[in-house]
């Protein structure tokens, strides 16, 4: 169904004067999700406002990014995806214009509102072209703000079928870093307050050079970044995991054995934690007598004293106080 949704974007783009009828169209074939659907109601905009604008034609070396980056870089899946992009519009031509606003701050220079991966493809196109001066990329050009430009940015996202959950994770990061509230995020995203509450649960425990590393890792979802972070939230971990990620073997994976690889690396720090904390133990025996057993594990020390032996853990609680002032006095001022 998105599909079909795009398509009827496409051919709007192309003929200009149909979108009325196209609205029609939209709500005879979607009446019972039009108003509960926040993808829907973002197309239903989208057809709305191609009314508004004209479409021009750009010089795609004179367009930036959008400041807001809503997906990974240097991720050989992405790149792959992005080649066959390549493809299809040099053979078949941009068929859906993109949305810039005038650069805030160049002259006669623009930044991406939506359409990244058109406008990277194409900038591509024109490095390989004989005469990259007669490479153009279509746009709509309109003013906004920040808060505008972020908002048209999250309404592609919203119809867009290729976003991994940690992408959406990490875009709910620059929404919010943009001054949104979870609630308000929600129908950007199309999730409830408590499934957004999780994105965040997750990015803020993993760090954000950790989550770029592994990369947009299709096909891994919730569950698993879930457990990672889990994981990590043990600094201790993160270290080993960071080791991990900047080795040459890494970058080299596919998004999931990317992900594995890091996990094993936080597991194999919390069995290494455990086998250490397992040998540092020892017992207070008089001769065959075990009075009892003092262990040691990553997360404290702990002493067991056995139930036959009561008496001696009433007569130990008694001098406690003793005993703790005397190592008080002892102890070295600098410990």
């Amino acid at each position: 169904m998105k599909k079909s949704i795009l398509q009827r974007m496409a051919a709007d783009a192309e003929n200009r004067g149909d979108t009325a009828q196209d609205s029609e169209a939209l709500e005879k074939v979607l009446p019972s999700r039009r108003h509960s659907s926040p993808v829907i109601s973002n197309v239903g905009r989208v057809l709305t406002q191609l009314t508004e604008d004209s479409i021009i034609s750009l010089d795609p070396a004179k367009v930036e990014r959008s400041p807001y980056k809503d997906r990974f870089e240097n991720d050989e899946e992405a790149e792959k995806e992005l080649e066959a992009l390549k493809i299809s519009i040099a053979s078949e031509g941009q068929k859906i214009p993109v949305l810039v606003r005038p650069h805030p701050t160049k002259n006669d220079h623009y930044q991406l509102a939506y359409g990244y991966r058109r406008w990277a493809a194409i900038k591509a196109i024109m490095v390989d072209a004989e005469r990259p001066e007669n490479v153009k990329i279509k746009a709509y050009v309109r003013d906004l703000t920040d808060r505008q430009l972020i908002e048209e940015q999250s309404l592609e996202n919203g119809v867009r079928e290729n976003l991994t959950w940690i992408e959406q994770a990490m875009w709910a990061v620059q929404l919010k870093s943009a001054g949104l509230s979870h609630r308000a995020i929600c129908p950007i995203l199309g999730l409830s307050e408590a499934a957004v509450s999780h994105l965040f649960r997750v990015t803020d425990v993993i760090p954000e050079d950790i989550v770029c590393a592994v990369g947009r890792a299709k096909g891994i979802g919730r569950p698993k970044w879930t457990a990672f972070a889990e994981l990590l939230k043990d600094l201790n971990k993160v270290a080993a995991v960071r080791r991990i990620v900047q080795t040459p073997e890494f970058p080299k994976a596919d998004g999931a054995e990317r992900i594995a690889q890091a996990m094993r690396a936080a597991s194999d720090m919390s069995a290494k934690a455990e086998g250490k904390g397992a040998d540092e133990v020892r017992d207070f025996a008089l001769g065959a007598r075990i009075f009892g057993r003092m262990k040691a594990t990553s997360s404290g020390t702990t002493v067991t004293i056995p139930k036959k032996e009561t008496a001696f853990a009433h007569w130990l609680a008694d001098r406690m106080p003793d005993l703790m002032r005397e190592y008080d006095q002892s102890a070295d001022p600098a410990q």
